[in-house]
């Protein structure tokens, strides 16, 4: 069995300082490193934000970066006798955490597929169960996602340590590494597991929320953008969760010769548009992009929510969108 490193964490690693750490001397102690136990080494250098194809596009034409044969009607249907911005997504919520003022709503009380939004809530129930994070966890076959058969670059018998498959659950949206968190987290295993998570948001007053599996992969997982907000806030008390959904990238030795860069699901944490301190994303065809974010606009804490938009940009422009509409509030 292979036990995996994830070798580095950083918000500023380019592709050329990824090569540079694989010359002649680096490879042989990957080579040597490959069999003991992984680690995550963070630096803490900064550096200017990088340009992202997505928002680059967004920027550029932000009228018709998200044309699907949708996206026009669905971004005229918000509008705005009260001011608030026009939205591509067909559901959305943005309130302030600390108050409580609801800043903006369309269709937020609408139940649809949530994607791997899910997986904020497998986090916190993971968490929740105390499981040691620096123990390992061996890919199993029932964690290979049979009803999408989505692609994992983790195969069956690598082992990586919890903490890690966490990262690259909440930060890449690794669905394989999801599922392997929640098999192993209780006794009960996977029944067990989702069991309490529909435990937890019954107790988060999520009354419009189901859960059916850990992943998000499957189009019974079922929220309103207004329970989701309830769930951001609750995820947002968790240290970990935060430090992981807004990691830009992390590079993970997948064998003695090859090291994968994983990055942010999230093209704003990865450019740094504005201040976002938690962010997960999601999509299957059924739920659409779906984005939900705890950012600081102009000093206030804000939980946005985006469901079902048009577009794999749509949910971008709209959380942009959404920001300036409360910059312009003071």
């Amino acid at each position: 069995m292979k036990k995996i490193l994830v070798i580095l964490l950083s918000s500023a690693l380019s592709v050329s300082a990824l090569a540079a750490t694989n010359s002649s001397g680096s490879t042989k102690k990957h080579k040597h490193r490959h069999h003991q136990k992984s680690h995550v080494a963070t630096t803490t250098a900064a550096a200017a934000a990088p340009s992202d194809p997505i928002l680059d596009t967004v920027a550029a034409k932000p009228a018709t970066a998200t044309k699907t044969k949708n996206s026009k009607k669905r971004a005229t249907q918000q509008a705005s006798a009260n001011g608030q911005p026009r939205l591509y997504s067909y559901s959305a919520y943005a309130v302030d955490a600390k108050s409580g003022q609801v800043l903006v709503t369309k269709n937020p009380d609408v139940q649809l597929p949530i994607a791997s939004i899910t997986k904020l809530m497998t986090a916190m129930v993971l968490l929740d169960s105390g499981a040691d994070l620096d123990e390992y966890v061996t890919i199993a076959d029932d964690d290979v996602d049979r009803l999408r058969n989505t692609y994992s670059r983790l195969k069956v018998g690598m082992q990586l340590r919890r903490r890690d498959l966490l990262l690259l659950a909440l930060m890449s949206s690794e669905n394989r590494a999801s599922f392997a968190l929640a098999r192993t987290a209780y006794p009960g295993g996977i029944k067990e597991f989702i069991r309490r998570m529909n435990a937890k948001a019954e107790s988060l007053g999520m009354t419009h929320t189901q859960f059916y599996d850990p992943t998000g992969l499957t189009v019974q997982n079922k929220s309103t953008a207004t329970d989701l907000s309830k769930m951001v806030k609750a995820a947002f008390s968790y240290d970990l969760i935060r430090e992981d959904t807004t990691t830009k990238g992390a590079d993970v030795m997948l064998s003695p010769r090859y090291v994968h860069r994983y990055i942010n699901s999230d093209a704003l944490v990865r450019t740094s548009k504005f201040q976002i301190e938690l962010s997960k994303t999601g999509f299957i065809n059924e739920a659409g992009h779906c984005l939900v974010l705890y950012s600081i606009v102009d000093n206030r804490p804000i939980v946005m929510v985006f469901l079902n938009s048009a577009g794999k940009s749509g949910r971008l422009v709209d959380a942009i969108a959404v920001k300036n509409y409360v910059d312009k509030m003071q």
